[in-house]
């Protein structure tokens, strides 16, 4: 089965555009037997390959509950992803992992849980948003806030319409700069905060996005009275090998690939760079 060191084939089922520059893959494994045996937490990341281009890490976007396949989101940003977007259905790639710690979700269990996203954030949260939501009476009360540049930028579009017709969550969402046709809200994703109501004391916080929103996002909470270790993020943007060998990702002692990319934000401030 696929592992940390040895690449497995899997084969690409189908891919969907979430926005001009940003795809979703249904991979599965060859071997069928291998694809059964294949197990994985929220919060983990695959490390795929095009052979004869290179490799990369990305996050895993589906859920453990939904085993029928699994699914990554790929932005185009270099060499990997613009080989990996010329690929599609039938063709094969390269899938090492799981690699890393993912989200803990026996701690979960019974807490309020608020996730705040931002653009490409999404897609590693969605998977652990997935799994709560197929075992929703393990936890409490669920809000997602998520904003985009533009409605375009908004990924998982369909997902965003089915969680907001959802009786049992709160789903805010907003974009910075508005396009022709939406009447959401505009602005950036902590005015989100304003707008749902906040438990500080019985809630887990997921925060993942681009640097500078969870900066002032993570700001915002402490503020509200979060704990720092009830703040949970991911630092994913700088892995590379995903075994902890190649250096590219070391915070004083700690490897992202290896000890994270799962960290509260307690174990983020004290990281030494």
């Amino acid at each position: 089965m696929a592992d940390l060191f040895s690449p497995s084939v899997s084969t690409i089922l189908s891919e969907r555009d979430e926005t001009p520059d940003t795809r979703t893959y249904q991979l599965r494994f060859r071997d069928s037997q291998e694809h059964e045996r294949f197990v994985f937490r929220p919060g983990q990341f695959l490390e795929l390959s095009v052979f004869g281009v290179g490799e990369a890490p990305f996050c895993l976007a589906s859920s453990p509950t939904r085993r029928q396949f699994l699914e990554v989101t790929v932005r185009r940003t270099g060499q990997v992803t613009d080989a990996l977007h010329a690929l599609g259905p039938g063709d094969e790639i390269g899938v090492r992992g799981p690699c890393g710690n993912g989200f803990d979700l026996a701690a979960a269990e019974g807490h309020d849980l608020l996730f705040i996203a931002g653009g490409i954030g999404l897609p590693p949260l969605r998977g652990l948003i997935w799994n709560i939501l197929d075992e929703r009476d393990r936890f409490g009360r669920v809000t997602i806030l998520y904003g985009a540049r533009t409605p375009t930028d908004l990924v998982y579009k369909d997902e965003l319409q089915l969680w907001q017709g959802r009786d049992d969550i709160e789903l805010f969402v907003t974009v910075d700069q508005a396009e022709p046709g939406w009447e959401g809200n505009v602005g950036m994703v902590p005015i989100l905060l304003e707008m749902a109501e906040l438990r500080p004391a019985s809630t887990l916080t997921y925060v993942c996005g681009p640097p500078i929103m969870i900066k002032f996002v993570i700001q915002d909470l402490l503020m509200r009275g979060f704990a720092e270790e009830r703040v949970i993020s991911t630092l994913e943007r700088t892995m590379q090998c995903g075994v902890g060998k190649c250096n590219h990702c070391c915070i004083g002692h700690l490897y992202v690939c290896r000890d994270g990319p799962v960290f509260n934000y307690r174990q983020i401030r004290e990281m030494v760079e």
